[in-house]
């Protein structure tokens, strides 16, 4: 069984999209194959990770939940540094959430390597027989248009999560230098970006955010509350 330190690569990925549209289900679905139908919409930002074996490499998966909402937007931006895979999420049955994916993706663009591996997924496909407002080929058509991967998934049954995580994840693969992976702050490639070793997320104060964001975690657990 891999342990958390033993990977070859770390890929950092981001979920991004409107609140709501299920960003931090299809992040537990994905990592610990949990739903909570009591979700919360999650503040500011968090993150979870996972090994995952490609090509007989294995890649430590760091993935950042984002907050869709505005108010936390100034947080957030930060986050996309970094980031070699993004994963651009709407609620198949409510359009608005749909016709923001192009905010979302100027956004992104902003922020984000200019190389970064982008997918839209369409979630609640579990809804599409009774409550779907968006059809698929609209969303396909999106992301033939502007070159991104697609899919539609449900994070409450778990039809296609992990085959979204597994495409992502195996196109940010055949994009890295194979012969060298180390972190290098000064490149523009995003194959230089991704890392042999966790980086380290520093806040204005010089903190460990990563650390912080744990420790978040826990006295929520024990108050009570939920994160996700």
């Amino acid at each position: 069984m891999l342990t958390d330190d033993e990977y070859d690569y770390l890929f950092k990925l981001v979920l991004i999209g409107d609140s709501g549209v299920g960003k931090s289900n299809i992040l537990s679905r994905f990592t610990t194959n949990e739903f909570n139908l009591e979700s919360k919409s999650t503040i500011g930002v968090e993150f979870a990770t996972k090994n995952v074996v490609i090509d007989g490499h294995t890649v430590k998966c760091q993935i950042w939940d984002t907050s869709g909402q505005e108010r936390y937007r100034a947080i957030t931006g930060a986050y996309y540094r970094g980031a070699v895979g993004a994963l651009l999420v709407y609620d198949i049955t409510r359009p608005p959430s749909f016709e923001n994916v192009s905010h979302w993706l100027k956004e992104l663009r902003e922020h984000a390597d200019e190389n970064i591996v982008i997918m839209l997924l369409g979630n609640k496909l579990d809804l599409s027989q009774t409550s779907r407002a968006v059809p698929t080929e609209e969303g396909g058509a999106l992301a033939e248009t502007e070159g991104f991967l697609f899919m539609e998934t449900s994070a409450l049954d778990a039809t296609n999560v992990d085959n979204a995580f597994a495409t992502i994840f195996d196109e940010i693969y055949k994009i890295i230098p194979k012969k060298s992976a180390h972190d290098d702050s000064t490149s523009k490639n995003i194959g230089d970006r991704v890392v042999l070793r966790p980086p380290s997320i520093k806040g204005e104060e010089g903190e460990d955010m990563e650390s912080r964001l744990k420790s978040r975690r826990e006295e929520q657990k024990k108050a009570g509350g939920n994160c996700c």
